[in-house]
């Protein structure tokens, strides 16, 4: 008597390619992931740059003039005449989307705020920096353009 052997499971070789398949498409995935948060942290970093720009624009339409701060912590601190004035929200980071600390100071004459980028992918999103009178706008790779003084008024 002859009995036929039938095979129950899957072979070696068949789990081997399973196995590189699911490892190829969570690699993919895996890169999305990261470039897709990146983006975010990076949008997040000009979010609070441009709510500090504002504050520091609504002061001086308000006083004629910059407040005077040494660091961009000052500027978000609770005892900041911008938080007291209600002219940046309470609490907010002095930390850009990557963790690293904003530069920032300003004086009677203007500010300067400065966010790093994302440290290991400098290419996509860059160091930006926001002074008075300039515009500054998102390309379409996630990063900025360079900054364009905004056009004159008489008598300036």
């Amino acid at each position: 008597m002859t009995q036929s052997k039938t095979q129950k499971g899957f072979s070696l070789m068949e789990l081997m390619i399973a196995m590189m398949i699911i490892a190829i498409i969570a690699t993919l995935g895996f890169r999305q992931f990261r470039q897709f948060t990146a983006r975010a942290h990076y949008l997040q970093s000009q979010d609070r740059v441009k709510t500090v720009r504002e504050g520091l624009d609504q002061f001086y339409l308000k006083h004629g003039k910059y407040p005077d701060f040494g660091s961009f912590e000052a500027m978000v601190d609770n005892n900041s005449p911008l938080v007291k004035e209600n002219l940046i929200p309470v609490g907010m980071a002095a930390l850009d989307g990557f963790a690293q600390p904003f530069e920032g100071k300003s004086g009677k004459m203007g500010y300067e705020l400065t966010c790093e980028g994302d440290p290991t992918n400098q290419d996509d999103f860059p160091k930006f920096t926001q002074r008075p009178g300039e515009i500054t706008g998102a390309n379409p790779a996630g990063g900025t353009k360079a900054t364009t003084p905004a056009p004159a008024g008489p008598g300036k």
